[in-house]
């Protein structure tokens, strides 16, 4: 089945139960995160949380962590993923750029690119000025941006495939991309492929990524009534003009 999607619901259904043994990255490491947490202080709030990485390994610590997602078949499998580790685990079924919570939160995160899935800056400002309602007095936000780059000629049409326990081969392969710079957006038709005994189940989805640049990035975030403390490189330091990942440290303003 090939169609248009929501951006809000591209992991659900066959996208869903392939993402975790199909992601290119792996699983992310818990431990920045959890040292967010405990420096910015709890309650705390991982925004994206999918079907649980790295949230569960963040409950299983000891932290007073709750996940938001938008995508209710990501979080199915996050309460299964938590019930086989023995976690209790609070989830939200809320698009970020809209959520009311009754809590507020010390620190409130992204784990991974979650926020360049927000296909525009007004989607974006939306999503800060909710971060910010949600911020307790004091509080930090922690959120990872990138410009992704362009994926190769040559692997266009290459599958990445992984065999599971029972014998099942799942693919993901790219078809085809269109890249737009002025509107800083990228969208890749991925096919995600199920084999099975009984035949092959398929889905075409257009995955868009939308970046900013750093100056835009500022823009918004002051719009939406945060303060930029830190941006950060990959390795930790002061972020460069020219960096394409890096993250944000905000504070309201």
């Amino acid at each position: 089945m090939t169609g248009a999607v929501d951006p809000a619901l591209f992991y659900t259904g066959l996208v869903a139960q392939l993402y975790g043994p199909l992601r290119s990255t792996g699983a992310p490491d818990p431990a920045p995160y959890a040292r967010f947490v405990e420096r910015a202080g709890q309650p705390a709030l991982e925004l994206g949380c999918g079907d649980g990485d790295p949230l569960l390994d963040l409950l299983a610590l000891g932290l007073d962590v709750e996940g938001l997602d938008s995508s209710p078949d990501m979080l199915d499998r996050c309460r299964t993923r938590a019930a086989e580790r023995g976690l209790d685990v609070v989830v939200h079924l809320q698009p970020m750029e809209s959520m009311q919570l009754e809590r507020q939160y010390r620190a409130i995160f992204v784990a991974g690119p979650t926020f360049n899935l927000l296909p525009d800056d007004e989607t974006a400002l939306r999503a800060l000025v909710r971060i910010r309602a949600q911020l307790a007095p004091g509080g930090s936000v922690l959120v990872p941006l990138f410009i992704p780059d362009p994926t190769p000629a040559a692997a266009l049409g290459r599958s990445r495939s992984q065999i599971s326990e029972d014998g099942s081969e799942m693919r993901v392969t790219p078809i085809s991309e269109s890249r737009n710079e002025q509107d800083r957006c990228q969208t890749t038709v991925l096919r995600y492929e199920m084999t099975t005994a009984a035949g092959t189940e398929m889905e075409e989805r257009p995955w868009t990524l939308h970046w900013y640049t750093q100056d835009g990035i500022r823009a918004l975030v002051a719009a939406a009534g945060l303060a930029i403390v830190r941006m950060l490189s990959t390795a930790g330091g002061p972020a460069g003009a020219n960096d394409t990942s890096f993250a944000l440290i905000l504070r309201a303003a």
